[in-house]
């Protein structure tokens, strides 16, 4: 639900910026928050979430109708806004988790946990970045997918050592939202070809 809720306020965030109407705005939003989670199920071959239950699609609005309220559309400059930056990066770092938690759940061996987690926490970014025209985020972004990776990982050596308690998965949250931020912050990139 954090990553829901966070999601789907960058999601709307985006969507103010690029001056789209109410109802792009919930859709871009929607999409934002929900189209990870859907790539995770379909790959896991299981009834997408939101399909099943009401609660996700809710979080959607209440979280638009929130924004609204408290006048966030009035946020300019987007992309440099703490704001903004702390939303997108509570998303990653839970649906990361909860991606390769789902993995471990359908007994995916490491590159399936590792592809599920990425899928998860990108796949919505990614999903509204087409819908925009725009260059996915993983692809330019400071160290994206590679937060989601290190976060899949770390999910997946805890569950082979039978250490995957929510003490450690609280404790991994934490610090995968420190390495993005720091990442972010110092403009950490991966090498580029040139």
């Amino acid at each position: 639900y954090i990553g829901i809720i966070s999601f789907a306020l960058s999601g709307f965030l985006i969507a103010v910026h690029k001056k789209f109407d109410i109802l792009g705005v919930v859709v871009i939003a929607s999409v934002t928050a929900l189209g990870g989670g859907i790539l995770r199920d379909v790959i896991s071959n299981t009834t997408p979430h939101i399909f099943t239950s009401y609660i996700p699609i809710l979080l959607v609005i209440f979280t638009v109708l929130f924004a609204v309220i408290f006048k966030l559309h009035k946020i300019d400059n987007l992309e440099g806004k703490s704001f903004f930056v702390l939303s997108d990066t509570l998303g990653l770092v839970s649906f990361a988790i909860s991606g390769a938690i789902s993995g471990l759940d359908v007994n995916f061996n490491f590159f399936g946990v590792l592809l599920l987690a990425m899928l998860t926490a990108t796949g919505g970014g990614t999903i509204r970045d087409a819908l925009l025209g725009r260059t996915p985020t993983i692809f330019v972004s400071d160290f994206y997918a590679i937060i989601a990776l290190m976060c899949a990982t770390s999910v997946y050596v805890l569950d082979y050592f039978d250490q995957l308690t929510i003490f450690h998965i609280l404790i991994l949250f934490a610090v995968g939202v420190v390495i993005r931020l720091i990442a972010y912050y110092r403009k950490w990139r991966l090498p580029k070809l040139s």
